[in-house]
């Protein structure tokens, strides 16, 4: 029988061949490759939305950050006398940078998209509308009604806060929601990579067993774990994200306007996309790491 080996001596003879003792195929093997591909999609797809909703807020927000409307309803014989005494206000208004009547046909194609093009505007008893630009700093909204109030009764200002404001609040609401998404999927990640750990490990408690007698230190088995689960999550998670950007490339666009046409990535935010796969393969190297050596020291 050949003699124990020094601690040094087994792990320097078995070092180049260690990796060997984990299984290059198996049902642990697919289970990583499969579900680092799933979460890496999923993880994807979360960043898009995310992505798309900030995009969607920021534009709708900013194009009525700097605006306004008045919106004057009167009698026939006079609204004429209103519209003209709301643009004498609006003239000596501080930060309002220009404001004018806006005629049937701008009125008209407002009205389209629910009533069709077909709409007699000139027939019907329709509000006027005053389209107002105010400076980025705003105007004091609480003056100019009081002061609208009594000049022209009829008039309405809407200074469009009542809008920004749940567009804010649902993009914040978005992207936690994605972060949430992203904080799930890595859980979920590093959970899979743990139960792949442990079964491959106990599938080669022999194995290991005898690498211990010959002087292997815990460090050098969670080593060969750790470099093949590593390896096996990038690998799926590269999968998953080159088929998540390309069915998220090749999302239908349509009408300006509409939801469908911000989702996506743009310009930089393609990084994160990439990104993706060596976020997992680190979550797996962390999880593979914790996994292997609190089994290997169990069983020590």
């Amino acid at each position: 029988m050949k003699p124990f080996l020094p601690a040094a001596t087994g792990l320097s003879a078995f070092a180049p061949r260690i990796d060997r003792i984990v299984p290059s195929t198996g049902a642990s093997a697919m289970l990583t490759l499969l579900t680092s591909a799933a979460m890496a999609f999923l993880a994807v797809f979360a960043l898009a939305l995310a992505f798309s909703a900030n995009r969607l807020a920021d534009s709708w927000s900013g194009a009525l950050a700097a605006t306004a409307t008045v919106r004057i309803s009167a009698a026939p014989d006079q609204i004429d006398v209103q519209a003209r005494r709301v643009l004498d206000v609006l003239a000596t208004t501080p930060g309002i940078l220009s404001a004018r009547e806006m005629p049937p046909e701008e009125t008209q194609a407002l009205l389209e998209p629910w009533f069709g093009p077909e709409l007699p505007v000139e027939t019907l008893p329709i509000p006027r509308l005053v389209a107002v630009t105010t400076e980025p700093r705003g105007f004091d909204a609480d003056g100019l009604r009081l002061r609208l109030s009594a000049e022209a009764p009829g008039a309405v200002l809407d200074d469009h806060n009542r809008w920004r404001a749940p567009l804010v609040d649902t993009a914040i609401v978005l992207r936690r929601i994605a972060v949430l998404s992203l904080a799930l999927i890595g859980g979920a990640t590093a959970a899979m990579v743990t139960l792949a750990v442990q079964a491959a490990l106990a599938a080669n408690a022999q194995v290991i067993r005898v690498l211990h007698m010959i002087g292997a230190r815990d460090v050098t088995i969670a080593r060969a774990f750790v470099r093949r689960f590593t390896l096996r999550a990038f690998v799926g998670s590269l999968a998953g994200t080159a088929a998540a950007t390309i069915a998220v490339s090749l999302l239908p666009v349509v009408a300006d306007g509409e939801f469908l046409t911000h989702v996506g990535f743009s310009g930089s935010e393609w990084l994160w996309a990439l990104c993706v796969p060596v976020i997992a393969a680190v979550t797996a190297l962390i999880a593979t790491r914790a996994a292997a050596l609190r089994r290997l020291r169990s069983e020590a």
